[in-house]
Order: structure tokens, then C-alpha cells, then sequence
């Protein structure tokens, strides 16, 4: 019995066969849409023909790349739907935890100034009834 591709393959390079598929999926329907709205605009404006004739080659290849890379990366499509969690390193656990007692920080000290501004205001206040 004969491996198909699919048992060759490790989960991450399916994982990341899957991401390359819809990134390219993704690029081809874009390209559709683009093409669409120079067809819509040249038939349109019959004027400018010559210079949309370009762009809609240079489209219809940029769609034709775009699905054979998605042909190439189809095994992508039996991938799980899972994700992968990748284990951050430490140095961007120290920066994490850095921001957010940084954060903490300026939050405490943004309630002390607005503390202090508000005894400052009943003092002012109190100050004027005592002249009053």
C-alpha cells in the first residue's frame, strides 16, 4: 500500500501548507474582484481602453498565479482546523510583564493627580465660603 502525500507530511507543514492556501485563495478572488471592476469601467468608458487593456492582463496573470499556488497548497485543505500554540520565549514574557506593571504605574499616578486635584478643589471651595 502506497503513502499518499497527505501521511508523509508532518501537522505543521499541513498547518502551514493551510495557511499559504487560503492566503493565496484569498488573492485570486481579490484578483476576480479587481478584474471585474476594470471590465465594468472599460466597458464604461470606451475611451480608455488602451490604457485598461494592460492592467487587465497583468490581472488575469496575477489570478492565474494565484490558483496554481492554490493547487499546489490544496493538501493544505485536509489540515486540522486547530492552531498552533506557539510558547513565547522569556526576554517577550519579561517585556509583557514589564508593560503591564508600567501600565499599573500610570494608572496609579493618573488617580493621585486626579486625588489631588480634587483637594485642591474643595479646598478652593471651602476657602470661598469661609470669605463669602
Amino acid at each position: 500500500m502506497a503513502l499518499s502525500s497527505y501521511d508523509t507530511m508532518s501537522r505543521k507543514d499541513l498547518l502551514e501548507y493551510k495557511r499559504k492556501y487560503q492566503a493565496f485563495r484569498h488573492h485570486a478572488w481579490a484578483g476576480l474582484g479587481f478584474l471585474s471592476v476594470a471590465l465594468a469601467v472599460r466597458l464604461i468608458l470606451l475611451e480608455s481602453s488602451e490604457i485598461l487593456t494592460p492592467i487587465i492582463f497583468i490581472l488575469m496573470l496575477y489570478i492565474l498565479v494565484a490558483l496554481l499556488f492554490t493547487y499546489k497548497y490544496r493538501l493544505g485543505l485536509s489540515a486540522p482546523d486547530e492552531t498552533i500554540k506557539i510558547q513565547p520565549s522569556d526576554e517577550i514574557e519579561k517585556e509583557k510583564i514589564k508593560a503591564e506593571t508600567e501600565k499599573e504605574r500610570l494608572k496609579l499616578e493618573k488617580k493621585k493627580t486626579k486625588t489631588e486635584a480634587k483637594k485642591e478643589k474643595k479646598a478652593k471651595n471651602k476657602m470661598r465660603k469661609t470669605f463669602k
